[in-house]
């Protein structure tokens, strides 16, 4: 029998999320769309990950539009699919059961057939609610199991102990019961992960590698095992990132994967999955069947390569594949060998051969190199350039060094964590406020996020080797696992926006799910939604702005001068750069030290700022939503 190959399209979600910054307007989809329903895809990854904020943030547009509209399209065609964080679902929080099954009920009744429901911990119980919802309201459950790798212990000193080296960290640990000798991420862990979530349900399973780290090697010994002893369709997923894509993909579809995750050229490779041209090759001389029409596929390339010259601010690499069609132009003769010498190194294990041949043929396309620096750091690309990012917002970057240095010690301390979303987030802004107080002359955990500590205290879930309850003691103030307790959750104010007709801020359910899950971003979304719309009905403009300007302006007239004593007391300034999430006291109120009086979101992780005195709120010098500079004054308090 011939071997058939399903392919999975990540192009308008993963694809443009790891190149573009997720960018890719409602305009630019709606140019695609007609070719894609044409293209006869198993599947087409669309939605979730950074999608709905990023729509809403940058774009100014509907998450549920975008599902909808490619919905009207290409629904019943081919099976729509997103991805989604478990218990967090997209935020960074768990969420209780009531909310995991409204986002799944109106997420099929939007045209979802397929969620891939993944946990940033693995822990298989966070995806329980999330299995049994999606399967209630007829869509398929798509169960992915996070790949990492055990971190390089040898390069990082253990906090606390001078002694260099794997056995600084198991002085430490050995009153865990886990012994650090052992390897934790084998390849029994990760079947047993999937045999669990196959307990609970899972339509099918992916090995998902979020940062391109498995080698073609592993590819080789997990797709036969997953095969063997899972009875459901297996997908590979993959990134290019670190130089590996190509040949893993390829590695997986020898070894017998059901699916394969790709992305269409000229989104292709780099930060992106492999090349679905470059698939399709390999199959040709495989003789293996692939239901793609790559007529079509060619369609939506020309049109994608004006769509990413219209996203040059956001190209994360800026480099162009060559322009080539399999279907109509050539190959040289000594690249062409490059395929054969690919699929026979498969063959044989020959895991240095296979990836030269990658290499060779990747380069021969111009897809972007391998990059070293993520192969190294052993993070992904996301990941490294977060923390550039908040390193220069900081005007720091001297310390990136230090900071991936710390990474390990970091994940470390935490349990060991995957580093995929939220924890490579958590994890990489807690190595970098690591850096930054190691270089001050501060300890190593002054001021960890509010992320950070949830995660050591237990309330993301079980990590995969216990936390030393003597780190908890010092980051959570307990010794023992705390879980997330769902019933302590309160739900997202939806206000009368009086100045708007007094109509509320979210109109209906999949309005109040965007506020739910997304709160500032989908606030100041909606709120500009309900503006618009009264501005429309009454045909008039309103001095909204005008007046926010003008209290700003007084609010800055009467700002203290730079230091922290004001004429009038003491100022709190604003320890980093961030936005004002919340802000919990009001002038006039009595406040004593160590009171928290605002919440910071800095870096995307929540920061207390306490009061160092007591006394009066004389002056608030921000408001909610506030973008405020490193050294600002906040608060007087007299």
């Amino acid at each position: 029998m011939t071997q058939k190959l399903f392919i999975r399209d990540l192009t308008l979600r993963d694809g443009q999320q790891s190149a573009f910054a997720t960018r890719m307007n409602q305009s630019q989809v709606d140019r695609v769309l007609p070719y894609y329903k044409d293209a006869n895809f198993y599947a087409m990854e669309v939605w979730g990950g950074a999608v709905p904020d990023s729509v809403m943030r940058f774009l100014n547009e509907n998450p549920w539009d975008r599902l909808e509209k490619i919905h009207r399209v290409v629904g019943g065609v081919t099976k729509l699919t997103a991805l989604s964080r478990g218990r967090n679902l997209y935020g960074y929080a768990p969420y209780p059961d009531e909310i995991i099954d409204g986002f799944f009920r109106n997420a099929v009744a939007s045209g979802l057939d397929i969620m891939r429901i993944f946990d940033a911990l693995n822990d298989v119980d966070n995806i329980k609610s999330s299995v049994t919802s999606i399967r209630k309201y007829g869509g398929m459950a798509d169960c992915a199991v996070c790949y990492t790798i055990d971190p390089k212990y040898d390069e990082v000193p253990s906090p606390g102990n001078k002694k260099k080296g794997l056995f600084g960290f198991l002085s430490r640990k050995r009153e865990t019961g886990h012994s650090l000798h052992t390897p934790i991420f084998t390849d029994e862990y990760f079947l047993n992960k999937a045999k669990e979530m196959l307990a609970l349900g899972a339509d099918m399973i992916t090995i998902k590698d979020m940062s391109g780290l498995i080698p073609p090697s592993r590819v080789a010994t997990l797709i036969p095992l997953f095969k063997e002893q899972l009875k459901v369709p297996v997908d590979f997923h993959t990134h290019c990132t670190p130089g590996f894509g190509l040949g893993a993909v390829l590695t997986a579809i020898i070894h017998g994967a059901d699916i394969v995750d790709t992305v269409i050229w000229n989104f292709a490779g780099g930060p992106a999955a492999p090349a679905i041209e470059l698939i399709y090759i390999f199959c040709k001389k495989l003789g293996i069947e692939l239901d793609v029409n790559m007529e079509a596929v060619a369609k939506i390339n020309e049109k994608l390569f004006d769509i990413r010259k219209e996203l040059e601010a956001y190209d994360a690499v800026k480099q162009f594949p060559k322009p080539f069609n399999p279907l109509t132009d050539s190959i040289p003769v000594e690249i062409d060998k490059q395929f054969e010498l690919a699929i026979e190194a498969v063959g044989r294990n020959d895991e240095t051969a296979l990836l030269d041949a990658c290499h060779a043929i990747e380069g021969y396309f111009n897809f972007p190199k391998p990059d070293e620096r993520v192969k190294e750091a052993q993070i992904p690309g996301g990941m490294y350039t977060n923390m550039v990012a908040q390193l220069k917002q900081v005007n720091s970057l001297d310390i990136l060094p230090e900071a991936m240095k710390l990474i390990p010690s970091v994940r470390l301390d935490a349990g060991l964590p995957p580093l995929v979303t939220p924890t490579s987030q958590i994890v990489g802004v807690q190595a970098v406020s690591s850096a930054l107080n190691l270089k001050n002359g501060r300890p190593k955990y002054a001021n960890p996020s509010n992320q950070f500590v949830s995660l050591v205290k237990g309330e993301y879930g079980k990590t995969p080797v216990p936390v030393d309850p003597e780190f908890r003691l010092q980051i959570a103030g307990t010794r023992q696992e705390v879980p997330y307790d769902t019933s302590t959750y309160r739900r997202q104010e939806n206000p009368v926006l009086e100045d708007y007709g007094g109509v509320l801020l979210a109109k209906d359910e999949k309005e109040e799910l965007l506020l739910e899950l997304f709160p500032n971003v989908a606030a100041n979304y909606l709120k500009g939604r309900r503006q618009k719309e009264w501005e429309s009905a009454q045909v008039e403009t309103h001095a909204v702005e005008q007046k926010e300007k003008a209290l700003l302006g007084q609010a800055i007239a009467h700002m203290p001068e730079n230091g922290k004593e004001s004429p009038k007391g003491y100022c709190v300034m604003c320890p980093m750069p961030g936005n004002i999430l919340r802000i919990f006291v009001k002038e006039g109120d009595i406040v004593k030290r160590g009171d928290n009086i605002l919440v910071l979101e800095a870096m995307k992780m929540e920061n207390d700022i306490a009061s160092e005195v007591s006394g009066t709120v004389h002056r608030i010098f921000v408001h909610h939503g506030d973008i405020v500079m490193e050294g600002a004054p906040m608060v007087e308090i007299i």
